[in-house]
């Protein structure tokens, strides 16, 4: 029985990394600086912090980047480049994006 609660223990253990790691790669560069907001803000899920035209998230729903790339760009403005959980837009994405 000991062994058992061993085993299930363990497995909990190596499971647990898996999930508390968030996607990587998620930053967007505004077209203008002074859109960027001073504080947090959550959109989707996803906490954006931004520095100057640099803004960087944690977190997010998992939905396509161009859909993400709308929403974001509904509050904060039109975007230069925009990288969703490691799926960067290309130049003519960004444009429908920004439209």
């Amino acid at each position: 029985m000991r062994s058992v609660f061993s085993i299930a223990a363990l497995c909990l253990a190596l499971g647990a990394p898996a999930v508390a790691q968030t996607p990587t790669g998620t930053r967007l560069t505004l077209t203008d600086a002074a859109n960027a907001p001073t504080r947090p803000v959550i959109i989707d899920g996803a906490s954006w912090r931004c520095e100057g035209a640099t803004c960087t998230a944690s977190g997010g729903t998992n939905q396509p980047a161009s859909r993400a790339c709308r929403r974001v760009v509904a509050r904060l403005g039109a975007v230069s480049e925009f990288t969703w959980r490691g799926t960067a837009l290309t130049a003519e994405q960004i444009a429908a994006c920004n439209a």
